[in-house]
C-alpha cells in the first residue's frame, strides 16, 4: 500500500504495545508543557512530568468527556484551551453534527491532518481496498469531518476519487455509474436512500461496478437489518467504519473478519470500561470506549470517553490466520451509553429497534418519538411503507411491526403508517430518533 506504512497483519501484540508506548511518550513530550489544557489537568491530577511513561500508567489520568470539552470551549471561544501551539500553526477546522447539543470545533495542523490520511490508508489496508478500486463519496463536504480524510488518503494511494458534494441523488448515481465506481463512501441511511432513487430512475445497483459500500457517521453497517437491505439493493458488500471528528479515523470492518471493527492501535489507546466506575472490564463484557488518540498533537485527547458501547472479541487470531493483532470489537457499535429507553421495564437501545423495523420488508422508512406520558417512557413509530402498497396492506404492515416489537421486548407500541414519501430522506447522520416534550 505505501512504504511509510506497517503491513498491520505482521504485527504481534508485542509490536503494538511497543509502538503506542513510543508514540505515548511522544505525545506527552509535544504537549507539556506548550499545552496548558492538559498540562494543568495532569497537574490536577497529581501526575509530574514523565510519570506517565508505560501504557499502564494511564490509568492514573481521569477520563474526559465531551461536556468537559464543550465547556472549555464555550469558556475559550471559539476552539478551547485544547490547543498546543499558536492558531497560526492550525490550517483545518471541522465540527461535530451537533445533533446531541452544541457542535464541537477542531482544529488541524499539516502534521496532524497528515496523520489522519495515513490513519485512513491503514484502514483502507484492513478493509481490502485494491489497487484499481475506484471510490466515490456521496457526503456534503462541509465543516462535518465525514470523508475528508478518507478522499484525500486514497487519493494519496493514487486511486480515482470521485466527489459526489452538492449533487441531487439522480446526478449522483449517474455519476457513479458512469465513472464505474467500485466502492462507494456514505452513511447507511444515504446508501439505502441512493437504491431508493435507484429504483425510481430504473437502474440496476446490483449489475453495477459496485463491490463495496463503505459506511459511516452512525448505526446501520452494523445493524443486521439494516446491513442486509443495503447489501440486497446494492448487490456489494457492507464495510463498516467507526471514528468521531475530535478523535479521526480509528476503526474499519476487516476484509476477512466481517460482522465487527478492528480498532487502529498504532493510532491510539483503546480502553473498555465500565461507564459508572471507569474500571475496566472483565475480557468479552460489554463497556465503553474510552481512547487516547496519538496523531493530533496539535489538538489532543487522552482517555477521551466516546459514549460508544463496545465488547472486545476474547480470544486472539490463531498463527498464520489471515485477521490482524489488533483490538477487534465483536458487532462493532452496538449503541451510546446514554440512549438506552426503558419502555415498559424493557431496557432497549435505537439501533435494537431499527434491526426489528428493519427486519419488515414493506418498510420504506420510519421514525420514533419518544415522550413522557404519566411518567413513564412511551414510544409512538411511524413506519413509511414501499412504494406500490395497497391501502389494506399498509395498514397490515403498521400491524407486523407492532407485533415483531411485542414478540422480542413482550410491550406493545404505538404504531403508525404515514404516506409514502411523507418523512424526511437524510443524506449525512439520520434524525429518525426524536425526543417530543
Amino acid at each position: 500500500m505505501n512504504a511509510e506504512l506497517p503491513d498491520l497483519h505482521q504485527l504481534s501484540r508485542a509490536d503494538i504495545v511497543r509502538i503506542q508506548t513510543e508514540r505515548l511518550r511522544q505525545l506527552l513530550a509535544e504537549i507539556v508543557p506548550r499545552n496548558r489544557f492538559w498540562t494543568d489537568r495532569l497537574a490536577r491530577a497529581g501526575i509530574n512530568d514523565g510519570q506517565l511513561r508505560e501504557l499502564a500508567d494511564l490509568a492514573r489520568l481521569p477520563c474526559i468527556s465531551k461536556a468537559e470539552i464543550l465547556a472549555d470551549q464555550q469558556a475559550h471561544p471559539p476552539y478551547g484551551s485544547n490547543l498546543t501551539y499558536d492558531r497560526g500553526a492550525y490550517s483545518r477546522l471541522h465540527q461535530t453534527s451537533g445533533t446531541t447539543g452544541v457542535p464541537l470545533r477542531w482544529l488541524d495542523t499539516p502534521e496532524s491532518w497528515n496523520c489522519l490520511l495515513k490513519s485512513w490508508q491503514q484502514l483502507f489496508q484492513l478493509m481490502g481496498l485494491r489497487k484499481d478500486d475506484r471510490l466515490f463519496f456521496a457526503f456534503s463536504f462541509g465543516p462535518f469531518l465525514g470523508f475528508w480524510a478518507g478522499f484525500e488518503g486514497a487519493n494519496r494511494l493514487g486511486h480515482l476519487c470521485l466527489p459526489g458534494g452538492g449533487l441531487s441523488s439522480p446526478a449522483r448515481l449517474a455519476m457513479l455509474i458512469e465513472n464505474q465506481a467500485t466502492v462507494v463512501c456514505c452513511t447507511p441511511t444515504y446508501a439505502l436512500r441512493l437504491a431508493e432513487a435507484a429504483t425510481e430512475q430504473g437502474v440496476d445497483l446490483r449489475n453495477s461496478a459496485v463491490r463495496a459500500i463503505l459506511v459511516a457517521g452512525e448505526p446501520g453497517g452494523n445493524i443486521p437489518a439494516t446491513r442486509k437491505r443495503i447489501e440486497e439493493a446494492w448487490g456489494a458488500r457492507v464495510v463498516d467504519h467507526w471514528g468521531m471528528t475530535e478523535l479521526g479515523p480509528l476503526a474499519i470492518e476487516e476484509e476477512h473478519r466481517p460482522g465487527g471493527l478492528t480498532v487502529l492501535e498504532t493510532e491510539c489507546i483503546a480502553e473498555i470500561l465500565d461507564p459508572l466506575t471507569l474500571q475496566p472490564v472483565p475480557p468479552g463484557e460489554e463497556g465503553e470506549l474510552v481512547v487516547t488518540n496519538f496523531g493530533r498533537a496539535g489538538s489532543p485527547l487522552l482517555r477521551y470517553r466516546t459514549g460508544d458501547r463496545v465488547r472486545a472479541e476474547p480470544s486472539q487470531p490463531a498463527p498464520g490466520s489471515p485477521h490482524s493483532s489488533l483490538l477487534h470489537l465483536a458487532g462493532g457499535i452496538f449503541g451510546r451509553t446514554d440512549d438506552m429507553l426503558t419502555i415498559r421495564g424493557n431496557n432497549l437501545y435505537p439501533a435494537a429497534l431499527e434491526d426489528a423495523i428493519r427486519s419488515i420488508a414493506d418498510v420504506a422508512e420510519f421514525r420514533i418519538e419518544l415522550r413522557t406520558v404519566k411518567a413513564m417512557q412511551h414510544i409512538k413509530i411511524d413506519v413509511e411503507p414501499a412504494p406500490g402498497l395497497t391501502t389494506a396492506q399498509s395498514t397490515q404492515l403498521a400491524a407486523l411491526v407492532a407485533d415483531c416489537i411485542r414478540r422480542r421486548w413482550h410491550f406493545q407500541a404505538e404504531v403508525a403508517t404515514v404516506p409514502s414519501g411523507s418523512l424526511p430522506r437524510f443524506e449525512m447522520k439520520a434524525k429518525r430518533f426524536v425526543r417530543v416534550e
